[in-house]
């Protein structure tokens, strides 16, 4: 019988205790004695969030598909069971065998978003593990990232012990062979990370030293360690087909976030989009066949009993055999009540087809994202998406019955004037009037069309890296002249407008393009209570404003100048296959406003096709 780390009257006192009693439907109990190595899996957010993450499903399906691995799963505890915790001295403990994490051989950690840094600083302080990797001994797990945030490891550089640059599928086997082996010769903690170093891909911190100049700048980053690549190539599955999936993911007691089956028809994207972060790391993109889409679809509503399945992909719109795959879940599942959810999808004929067949038009709304409302700058950040595209699949949208449209904005994009932003609500404007031309007889009700902007963060990796940001002020101002534009338009009563949190955006920015430098404003605001800064109603600014006072860290230094041609990024030693000579040929395209062909239309020598596969064509003769 299991015993559960938590006592009744611990469990009785904290919100929703299914977080934390693990023994759903699907999750994997194994034989201590049979296991030679045990994974600690974390998602670092509350348990809702962290179970609806489909590369944590993959990775926990993949380790224990071994018989010599137990992988279990642990998330952050909620603000209520953080305080009991350390009150009472309760270590933090895997959901499965409900054991301390401490007892473990790994934790492999999730970067997915900026906002949980110091959930991560959480974690292995609840966990009785060192926050600093050079003050951990023989008895702790090796500390693992990975995930998208991991393309930019160094300010979190000092909390791990190794990052794994890269799609999970490839190299850990390799990895946990290596642990094997070196835990039977007797080899220590330092004798691993030597033999990890070697491995394609991986990322040990410790044996790479950065220098920098006067002006704060990185004037060199070069390896310490013998036998260590200056440059890490990240890992990329050419197949996505006959790679890992889970056909019976774990289905969660409580109500999660994304409470469905996720099917995931390709990886990568073909448009080049030069905000996005995503196009460019997974690039070149890869399908799946259909045929095994379709027999992953069955398997995993059969294995969970789950209501809803989801096509996953970041455009699926460009997946070629979507309408036959979308054709046959229909013909499946008609009259079983299983709903199928199409996000990503290109609002054109054939989506709202699609779309039409599989929501109730009367009750769903429908998604834009020309994300800016001027063309000149659509075609600065390479949106491929026309005012007449636009307003096409809207007037389409309405003719078909839906009458709710939500536009999703970014404010602060490079060469951004007062009349692109003056642009946004004249587009929701026309929108609303595309859909009053319809004869008053054959309308759905009212018009509701509800417009958001964030504000943009240029990330690593992407054409706009090069690019500056801006103080909460001017952000708040940028977005209040859209308010005050919104209230000028005719349909006004048709629109809603709201905005993202700005000082968010700001912190967020520093984090994804800061150094090693900025881990000490991390720690910082750790110490000072700082958890949860995903969520709005606990992130406080002021306690993150005090720490990059104390820390002698410059906020401006990061965000507030645009970066020189030649200046050397702290991200600069990963090999993504894009190259920097295209990422920067890219920035002058775009200030130049001249549009980029995707992927399928020409070939534009990115630098990807050396991973082969996929749509990508570059290098094939």
């Amino acid at each position: 019988m299991r015993k559960l780390a938590l006592n009744d009257e611990i469990l009785l006192k904290i919100e929703k205790p299914a977080r934390y009693i693990g023994n759903e439907v699907n999750s994997v109990m194994k034989d201590l004695e049979k296991v030679d190595i045990r994974f600690a899996m974390c998602f670092p957010d509350v348990y809702e969030i962290g179970m609806s993450h489909l590369g944590i499903q993959i990775l926990y399906d993949m380790f224990n598909r071994r018989e010599d691995v137990w992988c279990e799963r642990v998330y952050s505890p909620w603000l209520d069971l953080d305080k009991v915790m350390r009150e009472e001295k309760i270590p933090l403990f895997a959901l499965e065998s409900q054991d301390p994490i401490r007892d473990f051989d790994f934790l492999g950690i999730t970067l997915q978003y900026e906002m949980c840094y110091t959930n991560i600083l959480q974690v292995l302080d609840l966990s009785q593990i060192p926050l600093k990797a050079c003050d951990r001994t023989e008895a702790h797990p090796i500390v693992i990232g990975g995930g998208p945030c991991a393309y930019n490891p160094e300010p979190l550089a000092e909390f791990f012990d190794l990052f794994y640059i890269g799609e999970g599928e490839t190299v850990y086997g390799q990895l946990l062979d290596l642990y094997k082996e070196n835990k039977k010769n007797g080899g220590s903690r330092e004798n691993y990370l030597e033999k990890a170093a070697q491995v394609e891909g991986i990322y040990i911190p410790a044996f790479y030293d950065a220098h920098y100049h006067e002006d704060g700048t990185l004037a060199s980053f070069t390896p310490n360690h013998e036998n260590v690549p200056a440059a890490v190539r990240k890992q990329m599955v050419s197949d996505v087909t006959s790679t890992y999936y889970p056909e019976a993911p774990v289905v969660p007691f409580i109500k999660v976030t994304q409470d469905r089956c996720v099917l995931e028809i390709q990886r990568g994207c073909i448009r080049g989009c030069r905000f996005c972060q995503a196009g460019m790391l997974y690039r070149p993109t890869r399908e799946r066949d259909v045929d095994v889409l379709k027999k992953y679809a069955c398997q995993m509503l059969r294995n969970t009993g789950h209501e809803e399945i989801s096509l996953s992909s970041l455009s699926s719109s460009d997946y070629r055999r979507l309408k036959e795959l979308v054709t046959y879940l229909i013909d499946e599942f008609q009259g079983k009540g299983i709903n199928i959810s199409l996000p990503s999808l290109r609002i054109d004929a054939f989506s709202l087809d699609v779309m039409g067949k599989v929501q109730d038009i009367r009750k769903s709304s429908l998604t834009f994202a020309p994300e800016a409302g001027s063309q000149r700058l659509r075609d600065v950040i390479n949106k491929g998406l026309t005012e007449e595209d636009i307003l096409s699949g809207a007037g389409q949208a309405f003719e078909g019955g839906w009458n709710k449209v939500k536009l999703y904005f970014m404010l602060g994009l490079p060469t951004e004037t007062e009349e692109d932003r003056k642009a946004i609500p004249k587009l929701a404007d026309q929108i609303a009037r595309r859909y009053y031309e319809i004869p008053k007889d054959q309308r759905n009700g009212k018009c509701q069309i509800t417009t958001s902007t964030s504000f943009f963060i240029p990330k690593p990796f992407t054409p706009f890296q090069w690019a500056r940001m801006y103080t909460n002020e001017e952000y708040i101002a940028r977005a209040a002249t859209v308010k005050h534009a919104f209230n000028e338009q005719l349909n006004r009563k048709s629109l809603k407008y709201s905005w993202h949190d700005a000082e968010v955006t700001v912190l967020e920015g520093v984090l994804a393009r800061g150094d090693r430098r900025v881990g000490k404003v991390i720690e910082e605001a750790y110490r000072m209570g700082c958890i949860y800064d995903a969520w709005s109603d606990v992130f406080d600014n002021e306690k993150w404003m005090k720490a990059f006072e104390n820390a002698g860290i410059d906020l401006a230094f990061y965000n507030e100048r645009e970066r020189t041609a030649d200046e050397l990024f702290p991200w600069d030693f990963i090999d993504i296959g894009v190259t920097k000579q295209f990422l920067r040929s890219e920035w002058e395209r775009a200030m130049k406003a001249e549009a980029t062909p995707n992927c399928r239309q020409q070939c534009s020598g990115c630098g990807a096709g050396k991973y082969k596969g996929g749509v990508c064509i570059e290098g094939k003769n």
